[in-house]
């Protein structure tokens, strides 16, 4: 009588335990790509904001800021366009593309510091920002992004601010200037209270040191991403 010979297979609880450990590895590869396309996203963002805000310190110098403005005082930030001559079109980049080409918009404040009647040192800040597609509006109706004033009405602690207005202005990882220091806060949480939607809660790395008013680039009007990459901040001799 012949041998039967015998084959061996795979069983299909084989199959289906190395189908489940394989999808179960590739969700995980996925996962790693798409956390680092975005960590690639925000370093390439921060690398052209560097630049931006190199131009935008040369432009402010270039154009200059008119010291006989009798708000331009020490003790409070006025936007660049209002004490300068500067076009509109200079505040977006890149300079040379056509204005439905260009992605990334600046504004700046400014404040003198002087240490002597006879100096011309101006504190400057700029805010570099992307802008989503061209038919987007931001405050005021405008079509780029810039930095406008929120009321703060009180403190609770070092790193608990209330602020007036909107709150929806302030979001989460959002940056703040305050207005007669210049000071560059970063916000860590709105509304951790939820009785207190006003409230926003600052990083630890710095306390608050005071002021009624602060600067920040809202979101665009019916909300969206945070437009604003970085704050990036000079002292220029005039």
């Amino acid at each position: 009588m012949r041998k039967r010979r015998q084959y061996r297979g795979f069983s299909l609880t084989e199959v289906l335990l190395a189908v489940g450990t394989l999808a179960i590895g590739m969700i995980f590869i996925s996962g790693t790509f798409l956390t680092g396309i975005h960590f690639s996203t925000i370093a390439t963002e921060r690398s052209i904001a560097a630049v931006v805000a190199d131009e935008a310190f040369a432009k402010v110098r270039l154009f200059g800021v008119d010291f006989m403005d009798p708000n331009f005082t020490v003790y409070q930030q006025l936007p660049f366009e209002s004490i300068s001559l500067m076009p509109v079109y200079e505040f977006a980049y890149p300079s040379t593309q056509t204005s439905s080409e260009k992605q990334y918009y600046w504004s700046a404040l400014c404040r003198p510091v002087y240490s002597d009647s006879a100096n011309r040192l101006v504190q400057v800040t700029v805010f570099v920002s992307r802008k989503a597609g061209t038919s987007t509006t931001y405050q005021g109706g405008l079509g780029r992004p810039v930095a406008v004033p929120v009321g703060v009405t009180g403190v609770v602690g070092e790193y608990i601010l209330s602020i007036t207005g909107d709150a929806a202005l302030i979001n989460d990882g959002y940056t703040i200037v305050e207005n007669a220091t210049g000071q560059i806060y970063r916000v860590m949480e709105r509304g951790a209270d939820p009785a207190n939607p006003e409230q926003i809660t600052l990083a630890p790395a710095k306390p608050w040191q005071g002021g009624d008013l602060v600067w920040v680039i809202p979101p665009p009007v019916g909300g969206g991403k945070e437009p604003c990459i970085a704050v990036y901040q000079k002292i220029i001799s005039f």
